[in-house]
């Protein structure tokens, strides 16, 4: 068993025009003063983090560690999930992503994919400069409208589907594995990687690369009806970054789980501040703490109600409370003798 590091905060939905949320150090001090002793970066915003630099200068990766750790913050991961959402872009969706790319890449399906490549990559390098041992990132998508089809696939468009998502990453993962990182997909609705089922049918096109692991957030499987306490038993070996993010399903007789193309206040299955959702965090904490998950629990913000500011605040609070610190002893050691081997015989009746 172990206990889970926390909390920790996803900067992503505070970064801002305003103080304190328009500077790395402000954020820190900001998040520090709340509580929290980890913060998650995203490496897509210039403001936060100079990726190349943290990249390609340990000495410049050791200075931007220390300026976090001045606020008594540490690093819990790099994120590349913008970057990692276009190594796998499908024609249809490639205008609608132009804001994830430079300008100069806006139309170019192609150059958006390389570039995202490259920016994983360099995300690599860069956690192993900063001593981390795992990214969270996305897979993207060549495969998801398909989901639910009509008509039905072809024969074979999903082998194929996930033998080409595993040769886009399979350079990238070994870029991974040459930095001693971890690359963990969050499973989540709009990649083709959104449930147990597509990441063991992305890890078996992968030739199960040591690298390839999972980001575990409940909040997406609310949404989907999945029992993600089961999930933790099955898929617990490879869940290396956990995002704490609530959510809730309201069943509708005019709505379900696709949501009728609203607004998110006005869908069926909507994401929640911690503590206004129905994720069951305290069985996910035990299940976590009882196969020795080493992450960190990493608050992210997603509510169609509450402000940012709230749920920063509250989740905290929350994530502390949640968090087990693991025995390690057993609960009856007091009634227990030393070892007699004679005597166990004994009460096996071989004597």
């Amino acid at each position: 068993m172990n206990t889970i590091k926390g909390p920790a905060i996803f900067l992503a939905q505070f970064i801002g025009d305003k103080a304190p949320f328009n500077t790395l150090e402000g954020l820190c001090k900001w998040a520090a003063d709340l509580g929290y002793k980890g913060v998650q970066i995203p490496t897509w915003e210039s403001r936060l983090i100079d990726l190349k630099k943290v990249a390609e200068s340990k000495t410049y990766a050791d200075e931007y560690k220390g300026k976090i750790a001045e606020y008594g913050m540490e690093i819990t991961e790099l994120s590349t999930h913008l970057q990692g959402q276009l190594v796998a872009l499908h024609p249809a969706y490639d205008r609608m992503f132009d804001a994830f790319a430079p300008k100069e890449l806006h139309g170019n399906r192609q150059g958006k994919m390389e570039w995202a490549a490259e920016q994983v990559k360099l995300g690599a390098r860069a956690s192993g400069n900063l001593s981390l041992k795992t990214q969270a990132t996305f897979p993207g998508a060549l495969m998801w409208h398909t989901v639910y089809p009509w008509p039905q696939r072809p024969t074979g468009l999903v082998e194929e589907g996930f033998k080409e998502l595993a040769r886009l990453w399979k350079p990238i993962l070994d870029e991974f594995d040459r930095n001693g990182v971890d690359a963990a997909f969050e499973i989540h609705a709009g990649e083709d990687v959104h449930d147990g089922v597509t990441f063991e049918r992305f890890l078996e096109a992968s030739n199960h690369h040591p690298r390839l692991q999972m980001l575990f957030d409940p909040s997406h499987f609310i949404l989907q009806q999945l029992d993600y306490l089961e999930m933790i038993d099955i898929y617990h070996p490879y869940i290396k970054a956990i995002h704490v993010k609530d959510a809730e399903y309201i069943r509708s007789g005019r709505s379900g789980v696709y949501g009728g193309y609203q607004d998110w206040i006005d869908r069926p299955g909507r994401f929640r501040s911690i503590g206004d959702g129905q994720v069951d965090f305290r069985g996910i904490f035990s299940r976590l703490s009882k196969y020795g998950f080493q992450g960190w629990a990493v608050l992210e913000w997603e509510c169609c109600i509450k402000s940012p500011e709230q749920g920063a605040r509250e989740g905290a609070n929350y994530i502390s409370d949640f968090i087990i610190e693991v025995t390690d002893k057993a609960f009856d050691d007091f009634a227990g003798t030393t070892k007699d081997h004679k005597l166990i015989q004994h009460i096996l009746g071989l004597t």
